[in-house]
């Protein structure tokens, strides 16, 4: 199996799992934050169910200019869930068009000033942002679940919500 292949495989494993977390988000819950400095449910939900595509369509490219902003706040779960439906089949088409000859290829992005912000292989830029990054705002979605009292799904194993029979 070549090393992209694994990575696709990786994904869709991890995308299907990231589906059921973003499927038990309470689209009445939306604005609500656990601090005043954290993201509230809604653009969390949305960064988990957009990142991968987003930072995927970067690793394409070679040299990416850094705009800030990002996708609107969802106003409904149904949203959350299509941009992450649509995220996950272009995020597969990205890493296809990559493939495994490019991802030693070095990869950057650029300030609006010209600056270079940062410089990587694209395998780590995949790697680290497109994957580690989800991975981890996808840990803090199923936090703010709890902290809610929302049953969270299994991630990597039984959850205390969804234990095996005995």
């Amino acid at each position: 199996m070549s090393a992209m292949s694994a990575l696709i495989a990786e994904f869709e494993q991890e995308a299907a799992t990231t589906r059921r977390v973003l499927e038990r988000v309470p689209a009445d819950k939306l604005a609500w934050k656990p601090h005043d400095k954290s993201m509230s449910l809604g653009k969390l939900a949305q960064h988990v169910a957009t990142a991968p595509a987003f930072l995927s369509d970067w690793a394409v490219q070679d040299v990416v200019k850094f705009s800030p902003g990002g996708p609107p706040d969802p106003t409904n779960t149904a949203d959350i869930l299509a941009a992450h439906d649509a995220g996950a089949t272009k995020t597969k088409s990205n890493l296809q068009a990559i493939g495994d000859a490019n991802l030693g290829k070095m990869w950057e992005i650029t300030g609006p000033d010209g600056t270079t912000m940062m410089k990587m292989p694209k395998a780590a830029l995949l790697r680290t942002l497109v994957m580690n990054h989800t991975y981890h705002h996808r840990g803090q979605l199923s936090v703010y679940l709890r902290l809610l009292n929302v049953s969270v799904p299994s991630i990597y194993g039984p959850s205390a919500d969804e234990q095996p029979p005995r």
